[in-house]
This record gives C-alpha cells, sequence and structure tokens, in this order.
C-alpha cells in the first residue's frame, strides 16, 4: 500500500502532465513528457510509449526516456502472440513481468535484453472509442515487484494519455487541413476563393481573389460582394439572384463577366455556395470562381476566326470544299462552285455527290482525277488540272485542284480539304504569251538581218570608221525608234503613219520650219509594215538632212499622203508623196544611187508589195510609195506570188 507522501506525488503528476498537455499541440513532446513524469513518479528513470503502425502488424517505439539513441523514433516490434506487448493490447488489460528470467508466457524483445531491462509494466492505451492506440510501458534495470497500485496509476495514466493523444491527433490534422487550404488557396492564383456572411457582405479574402480581382484583404473585408459585379448586372440585380439562388437550391452557378478594381473586366467561371451550420442556419455563403478570361477571349476570337474564314469561303473566287475521307462524298462547298461548275449546290451535295462530280469531268481527264483523290486520301497532298464541261451550257473549263489531308487526334485521315481555281483564262493567256513569244523570235530574228544588212551596206558605202559610226549610229537610231513603236503595237496600240512620220521628221529637225506635212491621221500600220517602211522614211530624212532640202537653208521639204478605198477588192492603199523644194542639186555625174534609195526601189515592192518610185529632179528629190495597209491585200499578193 503506498504511503500518503506517494499518493500524493502520483496526483501531483497526473496534476503536472495534465497541465503540461494543455499547453503544448506537439505530440511527440507530450508523449515524452509522459514518460518522464511516469518513470520519475515509480522511480525506474526509464518508460517508453509504443504506437501501433498503420498497417497493425508491428510497434514503434514512439517516445521515451532513458533509452539509447538508436531506440526512440527507430524500433519497431512485431505483433505476435509471444509479444507481452501485443497481449497486454489485444486483451485491453495490464501485463506485468516482474522479473524476466522467470518469464515463461512471452519473449522478451532484444533491445530490451540489450538495455539490461528485468522488470516491465505494460498498460494499453485507448483513444476515445477504445479504439486501440499502443501502450505505455515502464521498465526496471533489476527485478521489480509492482504493486496493485502502481497497475492502477498506470492504468489511470495511460486513461489520462489516450483523450490527450487522441486530441492532439485531431489537431495535428486540422492543422494539416488548414495549411493545406492556405496552400491551395495561396496557390490557386487564377482562382478567386473568398467567403461572405449571410448578407453578402467579404468577411474571408484570399490571395487568389485578390490576384484575379486587384483589391487586397484590407479594401474588401466588409464590403458588399456586389463590388465584383458589373454595373449592369447590378442593374439588373444579378448579384442578389445568385445568393437567393444559393440559399434556395444550395448553390448557383456564377459564369459572366465581372470587375478588376481597375475597373477592366474579367471573365469567370465559377459558382456559390451556400454555408449552413449543424442545425442548418446560414452562416455565409463560399464563392470560388476560376479567371478564364484568356480562354474567354480565345473562344471568341476563334468564332470570329471561323464567322472570318465562312465570310472568305462565301466570298471566295475559288471553290472551298471538303470531303469525307472514306466515302469522298462532300460535305461542304462555297458558294463559288457554282460560279464555275454551272450547278447549283443543293444538286451538287444531293445523293452520290462524289459519282456526280466525277460525272462532270471530261471522259479524257476523269480517271486521273479521281486516282489523284485517292492519292490525298492516303495522305498526300496533291495538286492537279483537269476540265469539266458544265451541265447548263456545255462549255468546257479548266480547273486546278489543290487538295490536302485532313487528321483528327490519332493521326487518321478524316477529311480532305481543297481549293479549287478556275484557269481557263489562266490556260488562254498562256496559249496567247506562247503566240507572242513565238512573234517575238520572228521578229528578233527580222532585226538582226536588218541590223547585219544595214551594216553590211553602210559598210560599203563608208569612206573610213568614223563616216561608218556616224551612219550607222543614225540607222540604229531610227531603227530602235521604230522598235519603240512596235513594242506599243504589241501591247495593243495602233501606230498610225503620221505619227511615224512626225517622229522620224523630229529626231532629224526638232523645229519642223522647213517641213510641211498635210494627210488624215489614223492611219493604221501593221507591225509587219511599220518597221521596213520605218527604215525607209528614215533614209529619205537622213538624205534630205545630208544633202537636200534639210540640209539647205532656201529649201523646204513637203510630205503629203491620202488613203485610196477605190477598190474593194484591192483594199485601202496609203499613198506618200515626198518632195523637196529648192534644192541646189548638183552635177548629174555626180549623183548616186545609196542604200536609202535601193530600200525604197527594192525591198519596199519585195517585202510590203508596194509601188515606188524615185527621181532627182531638178530642185530636189521626188519619191512616191504607195502600198496596201489591210491585211486582205497582203494576203492576196503573196497568194499571187
Amino acid at each position: 500500500m503506498p504511503n500518503h507522501h506517494e499518493i500524493v506525488d502520483r496526483q501531483k503528476v497526473l496534476a503536472n502532465f495534465g497541465e503540461f498537455a494543455l499547453f503544448s499541440d506537439d505530440l511527440d513532446e507530450v508523449l515524452t513528457q509522459a514518460c518522464r513524469l511516469v518513470g520519475e513518479a515509480l522511480g525506474t528513470d526509464r518508460a517508453k510509449v509504443l504506437e501501433i503502425q498503420e498497417d497493425g502488424s508491428s510497434l514503434l517505439v514512439r517516445a521515451g526516456v532513458g533509452w539509447d539513441d538508436g531506440v526512440v523514433g527507430k524500433v519497431r516490434l512485431p505483433m505476435n502472440e509471444r509479444s507481452s506487448e501485443t497481449y497486454s493490447i489485444m486483451e485491453g488489460t495490464p501485463v506485468i513481468t516482474q522479473d524476466v528470467r522467470q518469464e515463461e508466457r512471452f519473449d522478451l524483445p532484444e533491445f530490451l535484453k540489450d538495455a539490461g531491462v528485468m522488470a516491465l509494466a505494460n498498460v494499453p492505451i485507448f483513444l476515445p472509442g477504445r479504439k486501440p492506440y499502443g501502450l505505455l510501458q515502464v521498465d526496471a534495470t533489476e527485478p521489480r515487484s509492482f504493486s496493485d497500485a502502481d497497475t492502477e496509476f498506470l492504468r489511470t495514466y495511460a486513461t489520462i494519455l489516450g483523450p490527450v493523444i487522441d486530441r492532439l491527433h485531431k489537431v495535428t490534422t486540422l492543422r494539416r487541413t488548414e495549411e493545406n487550404f492556405r496552400l491551395v488557396v495561396e496557390n490557386a492564383r487564377d482562382y478567386a476563393i473568398f467567403t461572405t456572411d449571410p448578407e453578402d457582405r467579404i468577411t474571408a479574402w484570399y490571395a487568389g481573389a485578390e490576384a484575379v480581382f486587384g483589391w487586397t484583404a484590407d479594401e474588401v473585408i466588409g464590403q458588399p460582394a456586389a463590388i465584383i459585379f458589373t454595373p449592369e448586372d447590378r442593374e439588373e440585380r444579378v448579384d442578389a439572384q445568385e445568393i437567393e439562388t444559393a440559399f434556395r437550391e444550395g448553390s448557383s452557378p456564377n459564369v459572366r463577366w465581372h470587375l478588376r478594381k481597375d475597373g477592366s473586366r474579367v471573365f469567370i467561371e465559377g459558382k456559390t455556395t451556400a454555408l449552413r451550420g449543424p442545425d442548418g442556419s446560414l452562416r455565409g455563403f463560399l464563392k470560388i470562381g476560376q479567371d478564364v478570361t484568356e480562354r474567354r477571349q480565345a473562344d471568341e476570337a476563334l468564332r470570329a476566326s471561323e464567322a472570318r474564314l465562312s465570310q472568305f469561303g462565301e466570298a471566295s473566287s475559288d471553290v472551298l470544299w471538303m470531303r469525307d475521307a472514306v466515302t469522298f462524298q462532300w460535305t461542304y462547298l462555297t458558294p463559288a462552285f457554282e460560279t464555275i461548275y454551272g450547278l447549283d449546290r443543293a444538286t451538287a451535295l444531293s445523293g452520290d455527290n462524289m459519282v456526280g462530280w466525277a460525272d462532270l469531268i471530261v471522259p479524257e481527264d476523269r480517271e486521273r482525277a479521281v486516282a489523284n483523290l485517292q492519292c490525298v486520301g492516303m495522305g498526300e497532298r496533291v495538286s492537279f488540272e483537269y476540265r469539266i464541261r458544265r451541265p447548263t451550257n456545255g462549255e468546257i473549263r479548266w480547273l486546278r485542284d489543290t487538295d490536302f489531308p485532313m487528321r483528327d487526334a490519332s493521326g487518321t485521315v478524316r477529311w480532305i480539304g481543297g481549293v479549287g481555281r478556275d484557269i481557263t483564262e489562266e490556260k488562254e493567256t498562256a496559249e496567247h504569251m506562247g503566240v507572242l513569244v513565238s512573234e517575238l523570235q520572228h521578229r528578233t530574228r527580222n532585226l538582226m538581218g536588218v541590223v547585219r544588212a544595214t551594216a553590211d551596206k553602210t559598210l560599203r558605202r563608208s569612206v573610213d570608221l568614223a563616216d561608218f559610226k556616224a551612219r550607222y549610229s543614225t540607222r540604229l537610231s531610227a531603227l530602235s525608234r521604230v522598235q519603240g513603236l512596235l513594242s506599243r503595237l504589241a501591247e495593243g496600240e495602233r501606230i498610225n503613219f503620221d505619227e511615224l512620220i512626225r517622229t522620224e521628221v523630229a529626231a532629224l529637225d526638232g523645229g519642223g520650219t522647213r517641213i510641211e506635212l498635210q494627210g488624215p491621221s489614223g492611219v493604221a500600220l501593221r507591225s509587219s509594215t511599220l518597221q521596213t517602211f520605218a527604215l525607209a522614211m528614215h533614209e529619205l530624212a537622213t538624205n534630205a538632212v545630208k544633202y537636200g532640202a534639210l540640209s539647205q537653208a532656201q529649201a523646204r521639204l513637203e510630205i503629203r499622203w491620202h488613203l485610196d478605198e477605190a477598190d474593194p477588192e484591192q483594199g485601202p492603199w496609203l499613198h506618200v508623196d515626198w518632195r523637196e523644194r529648192g534644192v541646189s542639186m548638183p552635177a548629174v555625174g555626180l549623183q548616186r544611187s545609196g542604200s536609202g534609195r535601193e530600200l525604197i526601189e527594192r525591198a519596199l515592192p519585195y517585202q510590203l508589195g508596194a509601188r515606188t518610185t524615185y527621181a532627182m529632179e531638178a530642185d530636189g528629190v521626188h519619191c512616191t510609195i504607195a502600198l496596201p495597209v489591210s491585211g486582205r491585200t497582203m494576203s492576196r499578193r503573196k497568194a499571187d506570188a
């Protein structure tokens, strides 16, 4: 029987432990203090608490005093039938071993043998609801007879220890929950999380809400939650309707534009939830919303882009289309289809439209077109040309299709997209360009022949190199002017005789004060006529400058022309009369024929079918040229030849 002093000491131990547990929320600290106090109370100075592990098959030395460093928090004991610790927990009763040397019921753990333990007392610890936690074990290094009073003291101690451990477990769990919640709300920066009271005044404002809306907690706590609603929503009482719905139904969706502190807008997807106490009374509202402004703007931009794409397709002069990659059936056609194919889209999309499309293609191109489409279905990108016959008028049109595969997320070709362009005019232009290139090649050959002939004749009539350069440069300049006129002719312009003669005369006598020009305008010359005829005019003008009317102050030049259309069979003829007057002519023996006279008297009749005269009269040169200016006349001349 413990004496009065021992009873008081043990009561003091219980009181001290209870007081310590009230001021500590650290489970390891509380358990260690419990071991220290109970060891001191029983005079063993050695005690420990063993905790059942989650797997339920072992015990961990969770806390203790009087043990080496390698024991507490590290040693685990298996729970088996030869374990006094296991027996005490399973039976819910203390187990006392007064001398381990005489203990036959249980095996002593090795670490206890190593520590020199000779006696021990095990008392199970239960949490509220009699859930086993572990046990309190007091150890002595010499045999000891633990009295009933010792055992009852340990039971009382363990009974107090159980609720303390349970409270600390709950405190730890609560703290962990609070910490997790804190981490969530502080790191969910694009989630606005806050709470309000039953009147919807803000009571808690977390970091995410500050990041999303811009207000700090100090600025908004106590403010109505309506401050985050747009003016138009407040006008419509959307904020009030939201909490009314949450009060009535438990929660209310919150998906709309909201207002930031700086006046900008943010799109929120979230929910308002009513918070109720155990008795069902309303405690306030929890509001959680995600900032999806970028996604919303991206969605709106995507919708706008799709609308623009649709507008583009509707306005495009090319056909945009899509097909099923398996059946090749059209699923989409733009309006340009009707313009190009001459068939309305409703008809084109009806029935087996793949067959309908193939029937529009001319037989010679059909197989190749279908084969190209099949290649796209296999994942290739192709571009090909083919012809169709419009069903409305039988007109043949050239088309160029650029087709490409469209894949799903797995990489499988699900659709075929394409752009079809009407290239009929392009084909016709290319053909026309081919004709123009051939004509250019022909003209180039002719021009080179003229250049060679001119150089040869000039060389034969030149007295030296300087004379050759002067003569040849002048004739090349004339050719250059003619080629300028020819280039304009190739561009579709008409070149008239009066323009030709004025250009030539202006080049040789810029003032033109001693030259008289008289004749109708608008007498058009063909390109085949222009080059040779222009050279003849140049030779006449050059000779006039060197030896004739334009070389002598008293002389003058008259150039008259008219168009003769009297003979419908012959067609129109241009008559040109070149007359120089007042020229002091050289002696007859000094007159000689030159390349210009040879060109007029021989080349013009031969090349152009012209009729010419060239006379050295008493007061100057008199030359007449008559040549046909219609294609029909030229064709007849060549046929007669």
